[in-house]
């Protein structure tokens, strides 16, 4: 399903960006605007062919690597791309970390002391979670964090191979911004996975057998409450790189989000599409990734297959 669907997702990519408003031309032309000038750039980037002859051409550079080059800047889309998808990675990485950490164990939690306080307490955490607005979240962490007891940097980005200890500092509080929206939800679906499991007939007979609590509950709950998790995951992951507009622009790292906000708002169609297509092969990657690990968890997936 792989290639139809990058056929699909790379039609929408073209013909929506085209519904875009505004003309990079006139933007590229300058004040004067002069006819000649534009007559150059419509015929230089082949914007005076119909449409369908646009999306052939533009469909057989992307498929020799060749996403086109930015109008803006003049430098080739797949150098942007290249230069600002390290940096979303990190910060996805760095928030799903923070996602997991939180919100696996306190799924765990809640399901297992279902009905008492710490349950509803965990609850209502992982539903302030949700709620929370990620600039919001962002502003105040700026506002106490930096500003007011000077523990890390408000913004900016540092490479780590410049300065790792100056990389982490500035990805913190960025990573705990996304990462615990994300906690939220993984909390949520962790809890009803693992209620559905601990009712099942081998958890029942596991514990009838004597053995411990924690290995009840790690070995045989979890393990078997992890594809969903996993699922989760990948998918959240996905949308991370793609979903991190606003916090990148609070915290003023040149990612993925950056990018494309300025590709969008300068009609920089070529930049929109490139990035737009690497977001959706991203999905497309995690699925299999999720797909893979199916297999490695469960033992019953292997024997399947």
């Amino acid at each position: 399903m792989v290639l139809p669907t990058l056929i699909i997702v790379s039609i929408l990519v073209f013909g929506m960006q085209k519904l875009l408003p505004g003309d990079p031309i006139l933007a590229l032309a300058g004040e004067d605007r002069d006819p000649q000038t534009m007559a150059y750039l419509q015929e230089k980037y082949r914007l005076n062919d119909p449409i369908p002859v646009q999306y052939a051409v533009w469909l057989k550079q992307i498929v020799t690597g060749d996403f086109g080059v930015s109008v803006r800047t003049d430098v080739p889309v797949a150098d942007l791309i290249f230069q600002k998808l390290p940096v979303t990675i990190q910060l996805a990485a760095f928030a799903m970390v923070v996602a997991l950490l939180i919100g696996v164990p306190a799924g765990i939690i809640s399901a297992v002391h279902k009905g008492t306080v710490t349950d509803y307490s965990i609850n209502v955490a992982a539903l302030s979670g949700l709620s929370i607005p990620n600039f919001w979240l962002g502003i105040l962490m700026i506002l106490v964090v930096s500003v007011q007891w000077q523990l890390l940097p408000s913004s900016g980005y540092t490479s780590p191979l410049e300065d790792l200890g100056q990389n982490i500092r500035t990805m913190i509080m960025p990573a705990l911004v996304l990462g615990t929206g994300l906690a939220g939800v993984l909390m949520r679906h962790t809890r009803s996975a693992m209620l559905g499991v601990l009712r099942s007939d081998y958890v029942r007979t596991a514990r009838a057998k004597g053995l411990n609590e924690r290995t009840v509950i790690i070995r045989h709950a979890l393990r078997n409450a992890l594809v969903p998790i996993i699922t989760l995951s990948t998918l959240l992951f996905g949308e991370l790189l793609a979903g991190a507009v606003l916090t990148e622009q609070i915290f003023t790292i040149p990612g993925f989000g950056k990018l494309i906000v300025d590709a969008v708002f300068t009609r920089d169609y070529a930049v929109v599409q490139g990035v737009v297509l690497c977001t959706a092969v991203g999905f497309i990657l995690m699925n299999l990734l999720a797909d893979i690990l199916y297999i490695l968890v469960n033992p019953r997936l292997r024997d399947a297959t």
